[in-house]
């Protein structure tokens, strides 16, 4: 008995760590740092105050990356593989039951299941909730866009924490033509490498109850990768468009793109290995 307990010891002692979809860093989870150009994680937002980094898991994989505000309750920006397909949605929200407890599931799951499995709790401290979106009179504006991904990973993106408030125009018209542009151009990549973030505003926010819950951010932004069946980068941009009703997407090259950012946040530095270049 003693020599079967011995050998388990050594067995369990050499199994790779469980990793929740919280991670202290991108770099703790090898499957999480594959949604990142060269393994390449930007500093641009790494220093945001209450930041959270979310391997995004769903049905027990990771699907993308996502670097949470945990005080704005929105993403500074998720990273991902672009792939397509016409996979159908069930358009059911999920949550990430480690932004409530670090102990929970590290797979996101729907809040009305959460409410089941652990009753009183308030799951919203530290993210959005559907609720906060509800008669806000702002859509639920993917950054990771469903048609960006397939199977799982194309339900994968209905988590909060994938999503910003967006004006109806910018999510429903203007942005979207940006990605269905985007998804067009990115299928002659062998890969693509994308970038989809936010820059909150100084004070707009909705407000549920006399209390500001889900910043609403001034600007959408995006920066991509694409490369050859050598995985050489061949060709590489980006576009910014501000969060108004009346609004229209700004392409730009990725110096572009670094020097827009610069203006809300230091280091921009590198968004991918060498800024995308051979």
């Amino acid at each position: 008995m003693q020599v079967l307990a011995a050998l388990c010891f050594l067995v369990l002692a050499h199994l790779p760590p469980l990793r929740g979809e919280v991670v202290g860093s991108f770099q703790d989870v090898p499957e999480c740092l594959d949604f990142f150009y060269g393994g390449k994680v930007p500093e641009w937002g790494a220093a945001t105050p209450g930041v959270a980094r979310l391997c995004q898991r769903f049905e027990n994989r990771y699907h993308f990356a996502t670097l949470y505000d945990t005080l704005h309750r929105i993403a500074v920006y998720s990273a991902y593989r672009f792939q397509t397909g016409n996979d159908p949605t069930r358009n059911d929200w999920c949550i990430e039951p480690q932004l409530v407890d670090g102990s929970w599931n590290a797979g996101m799951e729907e809040e009305k299941d959460l409410i089941t499995e652990h009753k009183g709790v308030y799951f919203g401290e530290r993210q959005a909730l559907e609720e906060d979106y509800i008669n806000s009179n702002y859509d639920r504006g993917h950054l990771n866009p469903k048609q960006h991904q397939s199977g799982d990973s194309r339900q994968a993106t209905f988590t909060l924490t994938n999503v910003v408030p967006q004006t109806p125009n910018l999510n429903q018209k203007a942005w979207n033509d940006y990605e269905t542009y985007l998804q067009k151009n990115l299928k002659t990549c062998s890969q693509a490498y994308v970038l989809v973030g936010a820059i909150p505003s100084a004070n707009n926010w909705i407000i549920k109850n006399n209390v500001k819950r889900v910043n609403i951010p001034d600007y959408i932004w995006n920066a991509y990768c694409c490369l050859d069946n050598n995985g050489r980068p061949i060709r590489s941009g980006g576009a910014t468009a501000p969060n108004t009703e009346q609004t229209s997407v700004k392409r730009h090259t990725l110096s572009e793109l670094k020097e827009f950012l610069s203006q809300y946040q230091s280091p921009v530095e590198e968004l991918f290995l060498n800024n995308c270049g051979a």
